[in-house]
């Protein structure tokens, strides 16, 4: 796994774009950040800008400096789930313009996953998660349904977990207001 870390960190400094396990299914990542590397994922997964995606932190307290506020009800949720959530918090900022939905939320997820755990405490920033397939296309839950056209076109794919046959679910979604207002999505 030492090598993986590095080596998707040089690449997530670059500017690149990486095919790793998260906590969920297989994913695609890049820096938060850069609009340039999340304009990549848009065009690997031909899909338009304007659906957004989330982003994975290593722990809440991470979340705060990519909103303008977390209301205390998204604070708890982040502290004590015990299964990927991801919470949509609104007035998102410090990330990708383009990555940003166009009513200024942004989704972001505590990863327990131990790579992309790691991988994001060493990065020091969030890293963009969607999943690794074609916009339209099946998830892929397991490594060997990604397909070849994905695999192509990243920069780097991660070896740690691809024999791994687990199949995790898919997070719950849970949109929170800074009004208060909660909606769960998923």
């Amino acid at each position: 796994m030492h090598t993986d870390l590095k080596q998707a960190v040089e690449v997530l400094r670059a500017g690149g774009v990486i095919l790793y396990p998260t906590d969920t299914i297989w994913g695609l990542g890049c820096d938060a950040s850069n609009t340039e590397a999340v304009k990549k994922i848009y065009d690997i997964k031909q899909r338009s800008d304007e659906k957004s995606m989330l982003v994975l932190v290593n722990k809440p307290t991470m979340a705060q400096f990519y909103v303008d506020e977390i209301p205390d009800a998204a604070w708890d949720i982040m502290e004590v789930a015990d299964t990927p959530t991801t919470i949509i918090l609104d007035s998102a900022k410090n990330l990708a313009k383009n990555l940003i939905a166009t009513d200024g939320s942004i989704g972001i997820r505590v990863t327990s996953e131990e790579f992309s755990h790691k991988l994001i405490e060493r990065y020091k920033m969030p890293i963009v998660s969607t999943s690794a397939n074609v916009s339209g296309e099946k998830a892929p839950a397991i490594f060997d349904e990604i397909s070849d056209e994905i695999k192509s076109k990243v920069d780097y794919i991660v070896n740690f977990r691809q024999d791994d046959l687990t199949r995790a679910k898919s997070s719950s979604i849970i949109k929170i207001s800074n009004n208060g207002l909660f909606k769960i999505l998923r």
